[in-house]
C-alpha cells in the first residue's frame, strides 16, 4: 500500500510584481511549473492513494488561471492513474470566511477526487482496506475523536493545522492555523500515518508523522524556510512518498522552478564605502551561476545612514534589474548590543523586520491581500533606504 503525501500547493501565489510577456505574474507561473512537475514524479511513482494536505490554492478567491491549471494537472493525474484514489482536504487558504460562500474545491470531486472541505469526514476505501480520517484546516469544525477504525487494517490521519509549540513563534503569529491538534492527541491514535499540512518545511513530527512541507517557497517567510531547511540538511521542497505495510519511507525533493538564493551575510562596521561596494559584488558574483533571474537575498548589517548614501546605488539598481527580486537588507548597527526592541536577549531587529511582523498579525480591511501590501510596503522601504537617504545620482 504507497501512498504519496503533498501539501501547501498555493496555487495562484503572486509576488514581486514582476509579469511574464504574457502579462501573468511571474512567481505564479513559477509555482504551477512546480506543481506540473509534482504531478509528473507521482504519475511515475504510481501510488495507490494520493493526499493533498491542504492550501490548495494560495486564496480563497483564486483566479481563473489559477483554477484552470489545477482542473487541467489534477485531470491528468485521474486519467494517468484511474486506480489511484486522489484525497483533496481544504487547508485555512482554500476556505471561505462565511459559511455561506462556497469553496472552489468541490470543482474537483466533478473529476474523481474526494474533497472534504467542511466537516471532518472519515473515507472508506473497502478494497484497499483503508480508513482516511481527513481534518480540513476550517476554523470552529467539530474535531472528531482521533481514533482508528477498528474494521481497517491501514489507517490514515490527513489534517491540515498546526501542533502547539512546534512551529516556530514568527509562524504561529503571521499565519496562524485554523485548528490546533496536540502531539499527545496525534500519538495516541496508533496510525499507520499522520499526513499533514500548513507548515511550509518538511518535518518528522514523531514516528509516521509528517509535514510534507510546500512544493514552492510561497509563504511570507521564505528565508526563515531556507534556514530551516539548511538547519534539517533539506536541499528544499518536495513531497512524501509512504509505504503504509513496510515503512518505507521516501522524501522525492522538487527541482525549483527558480532558485532562492541567501547569499553569506555582510559585516561592514569601520569600512569605507568603496570596501562595501566591492565586499557586495564579490558575493554577487560568488553566486553559483549568477543572480540573473533568482530571487536573492544579501544582509548587510552595521550600516550606517551615511555609510548607505556613498554605496554604488547604480550598481545596486542593476543587481536589481538582473535578478527577479534582489533584496538588499541593510541593517543598521545595534545600539542595545544583546538586547532587542522588545527587551529580550538577541539582535536588534531591522525596520523591514518590525513592519513585516506587523503587518503580518494586523487585521486588515477586507479584499486586502495581505502578501501584496507586506511587498510592497517592503519594497518602499528598500528604496527609502537605498535612495531616499542617497544624493540624487544621474544615470550615466
Amino acid at each position: 500500500m504507497r501512498l504519496v503525501h503533498l501539501s501547501d500547493l498555493h496555487l495562484g501565489y503572486r509576488q514581486y510584481q514582476r509579469l511574464t510577456p504574457g502579462g501573468v505574474n511571474q512567481r505564479e507561473v513559477d509555482v504551477a511549473k512546480t506543481f506540473r512537475t509534482a504531478i509528473d514524479r507521482v504519475i511515475a511513482i504510481e501510488p495507490d492513494v494520493v493526499i493533498v494536505a491542504g492550501d490548495v490554492f494560495h486564496s480563497v478567491r483564486p483566479t481563473n488561471q489559477a483554477i484552470l491549471h489545477a482542473f487541467l494537472q489534477f485531470s491528468r493525474l485521474v486519467r494517468a492513474l484511474p486506480n489511484t484514489d486522489v484525497i483533496l482536504i481544504a487547508g485555512d487558504h482554500d476556505t471561505p470566511r462565511s459559511a455561506e460562500t462556497g469553496g472552489i474545491l468541490q470543482l474537483f470531486s466533478q473529476i474523481g477526487l474526494h474533497v472534504v472541505d467542511r466537516d471532518a469526514r472519515r473515507l472508506s476505501f473497502p478494497a484497499r482496506d483503508l480508513s482516511v480520517l481527513c481534518v480540513p484546516g476550517v476554523s470552529g469544525i467539530a474535531i472528531p475523536s482521533l481514533t482508528p477504525d477498528a474494521t481497517s487494517r491501514f489507517n490514515v490521519l490527513a489534517w491540515h493545522g498546526n501542533i502547539p509549540g512546534m512551529l516556530p513563534e514568527r509562524l504561529e503569529r503571521s499565519d496562524p492555523a485554523a485548528i490546533s491538534i496536540t502531539r499527545e492527541e496525534l500519538v495516541a491514535g496508533r496510525w499507520d500515518y499522520v499526513a499533514m499540512g500548513h507548515y511550509h518545511v518538511y518535518r518528522e513530527v514523531a514516528p509516521r508523522m509528517y509535514y510534507a512541507g510546500s512544493i514552492d517557497y510561497t509563504s511570507l517567510d521564505t528565508w526563515g524556510e531556507l534556514k530551516e531547511e539548511r538547519a534539517g540538511k533539506l536541499s528544499g521542497k518536495g513531497f512524501i512518498e509512504r509505504n503504509l505495510e513496510t515503512g518505507e519511507h521516501t522524501f522525492h525533493e522538487l527541482p525549483p522552478a527558480r532558485p532562492v538564493v541567501d547569499l553569506d551575510p555582510l559585516q561592514v562596521g569601520g569600512m569605507p564605502a568603496a570596501d562595501v561596494d566591492a565586499a557586495i559584488r564579490k558575493l554577487v558574483d560568488k553566486c553559483a551561476g549568477g543572480i540573473d533571474d533568482k530571487i536573492v537575498r544579501l544582509v548587510v548589517r552595521d550600516m550606517t545612514r551615511s555609510l548607505a548614501r556613498e554605496l554604488d546605488h547604480k550598481a545596486i539598481r542593476d543587481y536589481k534589474r538582473r535578478a527577479l527580486a534582489f533584496n538588499l537588507d541593510l541593517r543598521p548597527p545595534d545600539i542595545h548590543p544583546g538586547r532587542s526592541v522588545s527587551g529580550a536577549p538577541g539582535k536588534r531587529p531591522s525596520l523591514n523586520e518590525i513592519v513585516r511582523e506587523k503587518l503580518m498579525t494586523r487585521e486588515l480591511t477586507p479584499g486586502v491581500d495581505r502578501d501584496v501590501l507586506i511587498e510592497k510596503a517592503v519594497g518602499y522601504l528598500d528604496e527609502a533606504q537605498l535612495t531616499a537617504v542617497a544624493p540624487v545620482m544621474t544615470e550615466v
